[in-house]
């Protein structure tokens, strides 16, 4: 590195670390929004169906908000946060003054946001010195929900959430069949989960007909016999007390894989209130457990 930029970099570097530690202080109320978002993570939530590769971009700095390996090196706005960075960081520094070209950065692009592949130091200083766009090499990847450089993870997983319950309803006309909105999942996927619930409660109902019933009358069916009782049974032993952030819909999906799972077991029919009964003990039991397992741990402890 030229002498003449050495000092130049080294105090751009110094001035991103402390920016790095004031977007820390500030970001207190929303810790999410400290760290880049993992892209691995994102695309785990989102499960785009495909990749393109889309060649030479110029993108926006600010739309670059995640990396694939490097997400707990830098903050959410690509501040340097720790000092093995420097050596790197001040090189690409140094060459920006003398106005050295740099290859393009690669990233993914999900959404209408990005996330870098390659050149992590290069967004850094990009950031740094205030650059509004980077030429970068893109693989976009499919997504069907918008997304915007202020989300969390959290907010991703709710807007995937959303638009999974919108797509259901449409398709199924669920409001209009069950005459209620009663679906609300925590997690993502649970849609889907559902829609086998309806298809084979809806093949036991075909059993012995001559004409297959549409779908409509299998989900008001199963709403009715099905749902609506098993989530009676919820509220009636209080199991929401036991899942702080889960919704009754959670429940239900918790509650049938313990009922088909005890069905199994004894070889024979079970009530869906002897399912929660034996559910609610199972849990309680649990957490009863690993309670004794840090007790234990925090009295070895203390006698040390």
């Amino acid at each position: 590195m030229p002498g003449e930029f050495s000092s130049i970099s080294e105090a751009d570097f110094y001035r991103a670390r402390i920016r790095a530690r004031f977007a820390d202080l500030l970001s207190v109320a929303k810790p999410s929004l400290r760290e880049l978002m993992p892209f691995e993570e994102a695309k785990n939530i989102l499960k785009p169906k495909s990749e393109a590769y889309r060649g030479l971009e110029t993108v926006p700095v600010d739309r670059i908000v995640g990396s694939e390996g490097r997400y707990r090196d830098f903050t959410r706005f690509f501040f340097p946060r720790k000092e093995h960075l420097k050596a790197r960081w001040t090189t690409i520094d140094s060459l920006h003054y003398q106005d050295i070209n740099l290859p393009p950065v690669q990233l993914y692009e999900m959404g209408g946001i990005y996330f870098v592949r390659d050149g992590n130091h290069r967004v850094s200083v990009a950031r740094a010195l205030g650059q509004q766009y980077i030429d970068a090499e893109v693989i976009s990847l499919q997504s069907e929900i918008p997304l915007s450089p202020d989300m969390t993870v959290e907010d991703i997983k709710r807007a995937v959430i959303l638009y999974e319950k919108h797509r259901f309803y449409e398709e199924t006309n669920y409001p209009n069949v069950t005459g209620a909105d009663d679906l609300d999942f925590s997690e993502p996927g649970r849609f889907d989960t559902i829609r086998e619930h309806v298809q084979v409660h809806k093949y036991y109902l075909n059993q012995n007909r001559t004409e297959e019933i549409p779908f409509y009358q299998a989900l008001y069916s199963w709403h009715e016999n099905v749902y609506m009782p098993i989530c009676d049974a919820i509220l009636a032993e209080h199991l929401l007390s036991l899942f702080p952030g889960r919704t009754t819909s959670d429940l239900y999906i918790f509650l049938v894989a313990h009922w088909d799972s005890l069905k199994r077991s004894y070889g024979h029919p079970v009530e869906i209130h002897e399912a929660a009964e034996s559910f609610r003990q199972m849990i309680r039991s649990t957490r009863s457990r690993r309670w004794k397992v840090l007790v234990d741990f925090l009295k070895k402890c203390l006698k040390k």
